[in-house]
């Protein structure tokens, strides 16, 4: 639209309002009701949305609002949003625990009841389309100036290889040689010590050591222990002494969550949790990555008294439902790293992270093989030390395995932040970073999501931790791996920083959930309040007139079958791409890819060519979708890949 046009359609706008008695006759206000209206017909005209999209929000009752911690998206298509007790403690205490599930085609939404805090747990799902969760929250944090006892971890140890485990109580006194008191928090099992005959007949001992967190009985600084320390347990006689305890440090500094070591699977055909198999640790804030044999790989997080968790990984089988530690992949992460499944089997850690762990060990981007437990760093990253709460994704289609991460910032409440993105080629020879294009401004927590057109989605985020004075950025861009470019489109009208969720739908839209500020105005003065409200964009590709059909074809499919799908738009169809559903939290999600089929046209349909490697394609249920010459997709069609 020419200028001169834009005025009149002011002029008229204004005209239409003041004569309708809308708005006052004040010349500020005028203007500003004119820009708004003029705004508001540009973002809903055909030609805006098929350059730009739209945004739009979605309508949620009431009492089924809740705080977006985790999205997932189901194989029935419906999207599973996961709150826990939701980052609030009052929630926490009450034991009130939320999940809510949300089915696209009909709006419809649906409470599920929540067996235990999940707020802050890992998932991913598994290859028959249950989704694995694991983790979360079994003690809320307590700051600095909240800790009126000294506590800490006391490590009771048993030097006797005799008689049976012993429960000790919670409440059981342990004594310092200098008369300080603490008293555990929870009941714990101390094992008999192990005892080993070598071929000689000589014994070894080895004393049992187990963990419990204690209070100091005594308020205040005095009890405090900065030293290695004895304890006598109080409650011990004829055996006292063989049990003892042992604390490196009993303090009253700041105590972080504490991670759950529960799990479960979600099924999309009940709509409800079934408890598995405990973790062998407690986790809060770990990352799931599925292998290529199925298998789920659990990493990092903090363990059950809020330490983090230096290098101890285990595996998930769901033939067993039974977790397993995995001594031998020793390695270290920081919280949520994002590990991408590599075609070859590996894993290839972006330096993405959110939030805990040492600021120099684990946080070096590179491949791990799982064979051996080697790391390979890859150089050329650039401003390495500013990759915590930055976005990570697998570029589309899987098979060129380039990886992209973009934005981030400084570790922990750091005011940095960085508007670099940086692409890396794991086929070449010697894996290296190189630039991408920078984003319009810095940003923290960014989005990225995948779609069907072999594009990606980069939306929310903020240039300060957390939103802090109103740094939300209300912007949206498009990437296109093949031009290395990105385009400016519509803009979101609700900003989105920690604690935010966005993904793909089975008919191409992207829903954009959540967000955590921690201040809502720009001093940093009135608290922040969690971002109920939903929003969904529609990319371009929605509003460019018909649409391709899948009409028929398989639910099941094997790796390296060619399947023939049926389509009224056989002729038409131009690309095929089986896109993984996403499991995604702290914008951290390592599920989705989207995997390029060979095609040729078949009469009525197409002859799609499933690739062979269960590393390019594990598992599981996918969304496929075929699109035209305009790059406007079908809807999904659901298939399982086995």
């Amino acid at each position: 639209m020419s200028a001169r046009g834009k005025q009149r359609l002011v002029k008229a706008l204004l005209t239409f309002l003041v004569a309708g008695g809308l708005i006052a006759i004040n010349g500020p206000t005028l203007v500003s009701a004119g820009r708004n209206a003029l705004h508001d017909y540009k973002i809903n005209s055909q030609g805006y949305k098929q350059r730009a999209g739209h945004w739009s929000m979605l309508s949620v009752p009431d009492h089924l609002r809740v705080n977006a911690i985790h999205g997932a998206l189901l194989r029935t298509g419906k999207v599973l949003i996961i709150a826990g007790s939701g980052n609030d403690r009052k929630q926490f205490d009450a034991g009130k625990f939320r999940t809510i599930l949300w089915d696209p085609e009909t709006d419809e939404f649906k409470q599920v009841h929540t067996p235990s805090d999940m707020f802050c747990a890992g998932h991913t799902s598994l290859p028959d389309g249950k989704l694995l969760i694991a983790g979360g929250t079994k003690r809320y944090e307590k700051l600095r100036q909240d800790v009126r006892h000294a506590a800490g971890v006391m490590t009771v140890k048993n030097e006797s290889p005799d008689g049976a485990a012993v429960t000790l109580e919670k409440g059981t006194e342990f004594v310092s040689p200098d008369g300080l008191a603490f008293r555990s928090t929870h009941d714990v099992v101390v094992k008999p010590a192990m005892k080993e005959i070598a071929d000689d007949g000589k014994a070894t001992v080895t004393a049992s050591a187990t963990e419990v967190w204690v209070e100091a009985v005594d308020r205040g600084a005095a009890p405090v222990v900065d030293r290695p320390t004895q304890f006598t347990i109080t409650r011990m006689h004829r055996d006292g002494e063989n049990f003892y305890g042992f604390a490196t440090s009993l303090t009253r500094a700041k105590q972080d969550y504490w991670g759950s070591d529960k799990s479960y699977v979600f099924d999309p055909a009940t709509e409800k949790y079934e408890r598995v198999d405990n973790m062998t640790l407690a986790r809060w804030y770990p990352t799931l990555v599925g292998l290529k044999d199925g298998r789920v790989l659990s990493v990092s997080g903090l363990d059950e008294f809020g330490r983090i968790i230096e290098g101890d990984n285990e595996i998930y089988d769901p033939a067993t439902k039974q977790w397993e530690a995995q001594p031998q992949l020793k390695r270290t992460f920081p919280t949520y790293p994002s590990l991408f499944l590599m075609a070859n089997g590996n894993l290839f850690y972006t330096g993405s992270n959110a939030g805990y762990g040492s600021d120099t060990v684990g946080r070096d981007p590179g491949i791990w093989d799982l064979s051996d437990n080697s790391f390979k760093k890859v150089p050329g990253l650039r401003e390495p030390r500013q990759t915590e709460t930055s976005g990570s994704v697998l570029l589309p289609p899987a098979q060129d395995q380039r990886l992209m991460i973009a934005g981030g910032g400084g570790i922990g409440d750091s005011h940095e932040s960085t508007a670099r993105t940086d692409v890396i080629d794991l086929r070449a020879d010697d894996p290296r970073f190189e630039p991408g294009p920078d984003l319009e401004e810095p940003v923290r927590y960014p989005n990225m999501v995948i779609t069907p057109d072999d594009k990606v989605v980069i939306t929310g985020g903020s240039t300060g931790y957390r939103g802090e004075s109103n740094s939300n950025q209300l912007l949206c861009n498009i990437y296109d791996p093949k031009s290395d470019g990105l385009t400016r489109v519509a803009d979101p009208t609700v900003g989105r920083n920690y604690h935010s969720v966005a993904l793909l739908l089975p008919d191409g839209r992207l829903i954009t959930m959540g967000s955590d500020p921690l201040y809502s105005d720009a001093t940093n003065k009135q608290r922040g309040r969690f971002e109920q409200r939903i929003e969904i964009y529609s990319p371009p590709y929605l509003f460019q007139g018909d649409r391709p059909q899948i009409a028929s074809g398989p639910v099941q499919v094997e790796r390296g079958d060619t399947v023939w799908f049926g389509s009224p738009n056989a002729r038409g169809i131009r690309t095929a791409r089986l896109v993984r559903p996403s499991a995604v939290t702290h914008v951290t999600d390592v599920d989705q890819r989207s995997i390029k089929l060979d095609i040729a046209r078949n009469g009525d349909g197409i002859d799609m060519t499933i690739p062979t490697s269960a590393g390019l394609v594990p598992s599981g249920w996918y969304m496929l979708f075929v699109t035209d010459g305009n790059g406007a997709p079908s809807k999904a069609h659901w298939v399982q890949v086995r």
